[in-house]
């Protein structure tokens, strides 16, 4: 998938910014310069950019952790920048400017701006508690051994299934790949599908087959899924697009469980963070399973995106800004915990915040963070909207049966690498 356009497709958007100073929301604004009028007299105010996250809460918790970075801080004062609509585009426009944020989060790390300098490296804020972040969060933001961000938040993608469903048709939940294609040929009937993995048929599972089988996406640099082992993987996937057992064009995409909770599907791939909605539709009628091996020799999977907070390098504030990262994402462990379990389930990248979420320590989201922490795979850095666009059209194609596979992902390939290329300059 295109972490962006997904992470960015699955909320619903607000808008506007605050700005807190000596611990109080004082005003509301609409620019977003990072030297707006600060009544306080604070010395620094910091722009900080979030995303509008669609679960109820968030924003507010968004402006409680300013208003206690404040306390902490008086000398500097936090306007939270709420951004509505492409949060991605924006944002890169806005980098280009004398109005960028000095602190603004990214999902799925791109280490093309590390490498054209608009992020600052953060080794320096971590200290002893780099240890204590897993290792999917140190290396997801390292780019030439150094660490170009804070991880926020986890978000882990697993596939859902309904346990009662399957109990009743006979059928074990999938373990491989060919038992995940006969699932859902059994589960699929003259009103429903077996399978919901987006509205295009394909949502993550290109990445997901590729990896299954034992192949990458992108190595040092060098775009890695043009190998045997992907292109088996990709064609493998034709056949639930064959069986016709795949749920296409509902009223919601992958990213919300709606198909699964009103039975639509029995099976979805879907994310943690959609856990508390299942819950309250099924109780404990469901169960979570990572991606299943393509076959002997590959792994099951489990996709990891989130979140991550990074600093301007060229903004104005890039101590007072490093400050408040390491604040809130490094040194504050109790908001750490809650902005992970309280808007949706999301996994803390630190391993002892992770440990005493009470949320995530008992049933099926404490399966889900055990199978994230064992199959976990992140995207590449260099996986960006260009990479990812190749990569996901010629999949499209194979799927759908339109020309030689071979040639389509060698196509995609070349067109990845020169992205890759440029990238990387």
């Amino acid at each position: 998938m295109s972490a962006h356009r997904t992470e960015l497709s699955r909320r619903r958007f607000l808008g506007g910014s605050l700005l807190i100073v000596a611990g109080s929301v004082v005003t509301t604004a609409c620019d977003t310069s990072p030297g707006a009028d600060d009544p306080s007299g604070a010395r620094t105010t910091l722009n900080v950019w979030y995303h509008a996250y669609g679960e109820a809460g968030a924003q507010q918790a968004a402006l409680r952790y300013a208003t206690a970075f404040t306390k902490a801080h008086p000398d500097t004062a936090v306007k939270v920048t709420w951004v509505p609509g492409d949060y991605t585009g924006k944002l890169n426009a806005t980098l280009l400017t004398d109005a960028a944020p000095d602190v603004f989060e990214i999902g799925d790390f791109n280490e093309s701006l590390a490498r054209r300098g608009q992020i600052a490296a953060l080794d320096d804020l971590y200290g002893s508690a780099r240890a204590d972040f897993n290792d999917n969060a140190i290396g997801c933001v390292t780019v030439d051994n150094k660490l170009y961000g804070v991880k926020m938040i986890d978000d882990v993608m697993v596939l859902y299934f309904r346990k009662s469903t399957l109990s009743k048709a006979g059928i074990t939940p999938p373990t491989t790949f060919d038992e995940l294609v006969s699932a859902a040929r059994a589960l699929t009937t003259k009103t429903g599908k077996g399978l919901f993995l987006g509205n295009d048929g394909l949502g993550d599972s290109p990445i997901l087959a590729v990896r299954s089988n034992g192949a990458d996406l992108v190595t040092d640099g060098k775009v890695a899924f043009g190998s045997p082992q992907a292109l088996e993987a990709l064609t493998g996937l034709k056949r639930l697009r064959d069986d016709g057992s795949l749920l296409l064009g509902f009223t919601t995409d992958w990213w919300d469980p709606s198909a699964f909770t009103q039975g639509v599907v029995p099976m979805q791939w879907c994310g943690l963070w959609a856990m508390p909605a299942v819950k309250a539709a099924l109780g404990e009628d469901f169960g979570v399973l990572p991606w299943p091996a393509f076959k002997a020799g590959g792994s099951p999977v489990v996709r990891v995106g989130g979140w991550t907070s990074c600093v301007n390098a060229k903004g104005r504030n890039v101590d007072a800004a490093k400050r408040f990262v390491q604040w809130l994402w490094i040194q504050e462990s109790g908001l750490q915990k809650d902005w992970a379990e309280s808007y949706g389930f999301h996994v803390p990248p630190r391993k002892t915040v992770a440990a005493g979420a009470d949320k995530l320590s008992a049933g099926v989201a404490k399966e889900t963070v055990e199978l994230a922490a064992k199959y976990g795979k992140y995207n590449p850095g260099t996986w960006d909207t260009a990479v990812s666009t190749a990569f996901t059209a010629a999949a499209a194609k194979i799927t759908g049966g339109q020309g030689d596979p071979a040639g389509l992902l060698a196509d995609a390939v070349r067109q990845a690498q020169t992205a890759v290329d440029k990238q990387r300059g």
